[in-house]
Order: structure tokens, then sequence, then C-alpha cells
């Protein structure tokens, strides 16, 4: 299993960095001196990153860990990651153990109070949406890199990058009273442009509604559900687990059989799979970028994304357009 594999290779590199954590902490030395109320945040990937800039404003800055070209369960845990964390007044981070390979010992190595768990500065974005995939039945290894919590992709349906926004709007108001009302007409401000582009998305791909779509990874059912595609199977046979030739044919023969026209699939995992797929099976793979890009908005992100799907999926007849 990959995030397996991930751990044992990284525990030594973790135990150095728990050893290393308390120099660098003070090497860091105080915090600079900033205005009054202004927030450091701290954002696990850049989703989180561009949606807390919209509410901060000129009121805070942010920091993304996450390299957006990373696989978010697989972040390098590098020094430098430490100094951001010791100088935090906030972590905005997924949840559901999507960060749970590499965050913790970060956040233990920052030793900055403010960020623990249960702290007023630990923001967790899942806490602010409806989940999709709860697992109901108990959860064990035989499964993949299943989320006990649910599913975290969650920020690829933009109705809930409102909620997320407005859910931050309050936390940031709490670690920043003075600013408690700029941060909310911020939030409210970026939700309102959102649900508007929301629409025109919804609009622009309602002649796809119904259209089945393979994915690589189980990444997309936030978004399938949103836009009303249908999930018709994954190359992965379970999360992190890698598709064995049975597997292949298996999925290849039955996206034939259902004239799957699209493979949508985040640009950081490897292509080769779901390249050979799509050669056998007339399918169009869809690589789209699985977070915000550096500096970029959240608006343009899931604009990206939509234009993808647009151009990768037929219009289907008797469908509104």
């Amino acid at each position: 299993m990959r995030r397996h594999r991930h751990r044992q290779v990284s525990r030594s590199w973790f135990g150095w960095l728990i050893t290393l954590a308390p120099l660098l902490a003070a090497a860091a030395g105080p915090a600079p001196a900033r205005a009054a109320s202004k927030l450091r945040v701290v954002a696990t990937v850049g989703d989180l990153g561009a949606i807390a800039r919209e509410v901060l404003g000129d009121a805070g800055e942010v920091v993304v860990l996450a390299k957006p070209t990373q696989d978010p369960h697989f972040v390098d845990a590098r020094p430098n990651l430490i100094l951001d964390l010791n100088r935090a007044d906030a972590l905005v981070s997924m949840g559901l153990d999507y960060e749970v390979g590499w965050l913790p010992v970060l956040v233990k190595g920052s030793r900055n109070g403010k960020i623990q768990n249960g702290s007023p500065g630990a923001i967790v974005a899942s806490a602010m949406i409806p989940l999709l995939e709860v697992p109901q039945q108990r959860i064990d290894r035989s499964m993949g890199d299943i989320h006990p919590g649910g599913n975290p992709h969650f920020t690829l349906d933009p109705r809930n990058g409102a909620r997320i926004a407005r859910g931050l709007a309050e936390r940031f108001g709490n670690l920043a009273a003075d600013n408690r009302a700029l941060y909310a007409r911020n939030a409210e401000a970026f939700a309102a442009r959102l649900d508007a582009r929301t629409k025109e998305w919804e609009r622009r791909l309602a002649s796809r509604r119904g259209t089945p779509v393979v994915s690589y990874h189980k990444s997309f059912v936030y978004l399938t559900g949103w836009l009303g595609l249908i999930e018709a199977g994954t190359i992965e046979p379970k999360p992190g687990i890698p598709p064995s030739a049975a597997h292949i044919a298996e999925l290849v023969n039955d996206m034939k059989a259902r004239k799957v026209p699209a493979i949508l699939q985040e640009r950081w995992y490897p292509s080769s799979v779901a390249e050979t797929i799509a050669g056998q099976t007339g399918a169009r793979l869809v690589l789209v970028p699985g977070m915000t890009a550096d500096r970029a908005s959240y608006i343009d992100h899931i604009d990206e994304v939509v234009r993808a799907l647009e151009a990768a999926l037929p219009a289907r007849s008797g469908q509104g357009g």
C-alpha cells in the first residue's frame, strides 16, 4: 500500500525532525513585529490557502505547506516547514487523516501551542462541510487507504469552498476579534462571487449530467456528485492500491460496455496506466490540477477543472445546455 510504504520509509526522517525541532524553533527566535491582529496562517494545501487569503484580505498572510504538484498524502516533511508552523497563529488543515503521514510530527516539532490539537488556532476544514463516503463498517488495511472519517477530497465541490470561507471567517474572528467584521465581509463577498460562478459552471455542464466517468484515485466523488456525473469505476481497485492486470482488463471491458468517455486523474499521479487504458477504450484522459496553484485563486482553479470536463465530455441528448 502506498501510504504504508511511505510511513516505513519516513520513520527515521521523522525521528530526526523531532530531534532537530527544538533547535529549529529556538533558531527562529521571537516572531518579528507586525501590525496588531494581522494573522499568520499556515494552510496544508493550496485550496485552503487560497480560500484563507480571500477571507483575510490585507489583514493576514498565508503560507501553504504542500506544493501544488505534490500529492498531499505524501508531503516531504522539510525542516523549513517547522519554522513556518512555529510562527503561525493558525493552522488550517483538511483533516480526515488527509495529512496524517506528515503533519502531526511537524506540528509537534513546531513547539507552537497556538496550533496544537484542540487549540483555537488548530482549524480543520472537514468539520465545516457535509462529508461523503463515511465508512459504516470497521476499517482495516485490507481495504486500502480508506479514510475512517469520510472522503477528504471535498474542495472540488465549490459549494464546500463557500462553506469553508464562512467557517474560516468565524474561526479567524475568534483569534483576532477586532477584524471579525472584516473577515465576515470578505467571506461573504467571496461566497457571492463563488456562488455566481457555480451557477455558471452548472449551466455549462448541464448537458453532461448522467455521463459515466472513471477516475484514477477515489478523488472525485464531491465533483461528480455536484455535477451529476456517474462514477463508473477507479483505476486503483482500492484507494492507494496499484491495479493488477486482471483489474485493468475488467475495467477496460466495463468502460467499453458503458461507453465511458473520460478518465479523470490529478496531475500528481503517474499517468502511464491511465494512458494505456485510454488507448484501449477510446476514453479521453483528463489530467487536472489537484490543488490551487501558488498565489492563484480558488475560483480559477475550479474553472480550470470545469473547462477540462467541458472539453472532454460529450453533451448528452435531451439534457439542458
